[in-house]
């Protein structure tokens, strides 16, 4: 077997993260479309290849330049326990939610994520009290996870995006409806475009993040009153 790179994860770091990035991780994404449902419903979204340009447009317009730029400068602050930026963070993360159903989805998530933390030597007691005084979003209950895992901010935020993009491509499938070959592909492609959109992410000075998507705001607000539903947004 040929030896490791120099500079790659260690073995108790991946495997952290990729627990991170599981579906299983009890804290309930699964049940959330964030607004796909609702565009499936008003045939913006009805096919394999209507459904991977709706989220690789997600990716690259919504989440690299939200949550992922977050993540990128909550990693080093849950590091060096800057408690006032991290505050800061947090309530952008809650005022730029631009409907209900989002902001809920973002204040359950990091409880859930809070209370698994509890349950576990990933955090100190003093990181716990801080986001528990926050009213925790799930970046960044999500960034002190990664933060005491050691890995590089890079790998946590390619966890944070695969897990993002499993749990979308599950929400296409279900309400598109599509099988599991067309899902595959759909994840394919996003995992191919993921890497850029972190490098995006890691590179976006304060002043130019921001969380505009007016049509995903639009939807996700219609989906609040849509009359049958399988996602909670």
């Amino acid at each position: 077997m040929p030896a490791l790179a120099a500079g790659t994860v260690p073995a108790a770091s991946l495997l952290q993260l990729m627990w991170l990035a599981s579906p299983a991780l009890p804290i309930g994404g699964f049940s959330y479309s964030e607004g796909l449902e609702a565009a499936v419903d008003t045939a913006r979204v009805t096919t394999e290849l209507e459904a991977a340009s709706w989220l690789l447009a997600q990716l690259e317009l919504s989440l690299a330049r939200g949550d992922l730029a977050v993540l990128a400068q909550a990693i080093p602050a849950w590091q060096v326990a800057d408690a006032s930026r991290i505050a800061a963070l947090n309530a952008w993360v809650l005022q730029t939610r631009e409907s209900s159903e989002l902001r809920a989805q973002t204040e359950q998530m990091g409880r859930s994520l809070l209370e698994w933390l509890r349950n576990h030597t990933t955090a100190t007691p003093s990181q716990i009290l801080l986001l528990a005084e926050l009213q925790p979003t799930y970046p960044l209950a999500f960034a002190l996870a990664a933060s005491a895992t050691g890995a590089p901010v890079r790998e946590c935020l390619l966890a944070y995006a695969f897990g993002w993009a499993e749990n979308m491509v599950q929400a296409a499938i279900k309400s598109v409806p599509l099988g599991q070959s067309a899902g595959q592909r759909i994840l394919s492609a996003l995992t191919a475009a993921i890497p850029e959109a972190i490098a995006h992410a890691l590179a976006m000075p304060d002043h130019a993040r921001q969380a505009f998507s007016p049509m995903l705001a639009i939807l996700s607000a219609q989906h609040e009153v849509q009359y049958s539903r399988l996602f909670r947004s």
